[in-house]
């Protein structure tokens, strides 16, 4: 069954009124929620190997909980809310793949993370990463510049458009390209040295 259609305006009013303490808003948003969530959801987990644990399904269903049951959030628009969303998902995901390395110590099968999504169009197959090797270096990349690891983890982990990242932001879109530009030469330089052009 198709999700009703709302607008972003409805969204936004909705997630205000959820915000203010109204129950009933979170049952009326849930359908249009949990299907964008799910979209984001199954793009995080296209590079995850074949029989992967934790299927989009599940991210979703434990991100829509932790936003259920955490702390209410004054929700300034949809996007607002999608980037909380994806900064959400990006924890489940390290949460997960941290618990799987502690339970397989010593045989570890590291959690991939498909990079096709960031890489320059015509620079070949993206390879693979481990998901915690991407994780810290996307720590890293705050301590170096908080701005370019917020527009990777909106553009990669909530699949926002330049438009939309600008907004959440507060920049011109143009500072969102040339931030996405050098970000991703960075991380491409940070997880596989051996490549650089350097």
């Amino acid at each position: 069954m198709e999700p009703p259609e709302i607008s972003a305006v409805e969204v936004t009013r909705i997630l205000r009124e959820w915000s203010a303490g109204e129950e009933s808003a979170l049952e009326r948003l849930a359908p249009v929620v949990y299907a964008e969530l799910h979209r984001i959801a199954e793009r995080k987990m296209a590079g995850e190997r074949e029989g992967h644990l934790l299927q989009p399904s599940a991210l979703v269903n434990e991100a829509f909980v932790r936003l259920a049951a955490g702390e209410p959030v004054d929700w300034n628009s949809r996007t607002h809310f999608f980037a909380y969303s994806a900064r959400l998902m990006r924890q489940i995901l390290v949460d997960f793949a941290r618990g799987q390395q502690t339970e397989r110590r010593g045989r570890r099968s590291p959690h991939r993370a498909d990079l096709s999504g960031i890489q320059e169009k015509g620079a070949g197959a993206a390879r693979p990463v481990d998901f915690l090797d991407l994780d810290r270096a996307l720590a890293e990349l705050t301590e170096l510049d908080a701005r370019q690891q917020q527009v990777v983890e909106l553009r990669y982990f909530g699949g926002l458009e330049v438009a939309e990242v600008a907004t959440v932001l507060g920049v011109s879109e143009a500072t969102v390209v040339r931030d996405w530009r050098i970000a991703r030469a960075w991380l491409f330089d940070r997880l596989w040295p051996e490549t650089s052009t350097k």
